[in-house]
């Protein structure tokens, strides 16, 4: 069976992921959150003490699930990040596509306040490097993750 692998950047080792519900919305809504960006699940991992772990899963879908795929940043992205990031939920298993890291999520924040235009938004987000996540939003969705590894790392900065 094929696999493909994704990374989660965390303060320490998560062999059992678990979807976290928290005080703010995600850009995909609650879930759990990987990568198949090393170097991005790195810096998840270091964003606040500068240290942490990096976790590797094989990823295989086993059954049919409802799963939302975002090739690139769009208008129906836009809006779904808009939507979950406002607290409004989703039926999907798994949910894929670019990440609104904190400088892309201002610039939706901004939009949402009426200081830039859909236009603006759109001008400065086209500069931003790629991101990527995968959300995980099931249990049945979390059931696809094998525990790899987990390595500590530290930010080389």
């Amino acid at each position: 069976m094929k696999y493909r692998a994704l990374y989660h950047g965390s303060k320490q080792i998560v062999e059992f992921p678990i979807i976290r519900v928290t005080r703010y919305n995600k850009d995909f809504y609650f879930g759990f959150y990987c990568t198949e960006f090393r170097g991005q699940a790195i810096r998840w991992a270091t964003r606040f003490t500068g240290a942490g772990v990096f976790n590797e899963y094989r990823f295989v879908l086993r059954e049919p699930m409802s799963v939302l795929r975002f090739p690139k940043m769009s208008e129906e992205w836009l809006d779904f990040v808009i939507a979950c990031r406002n607290g409004v939920p989703h039926a999907y298993d798994i949910v894929e596509g670019p990440m609104a890291d904190d400088q892309i999520f201002n610039y939706v924040q901004n939009y949402l306040d009426g200081k830039i235009s859909r236009a603006a938004f759109w001008e400065l987000a086209r500069f931003k490097h790629p991101t990527h996540q995968v959300s995980f939003h099931s249990s049945r969705a979390l059931a696809c993750l094998q525990f790899v590894r987990g390595i500590e790392v530290a930010d080389e900065v």
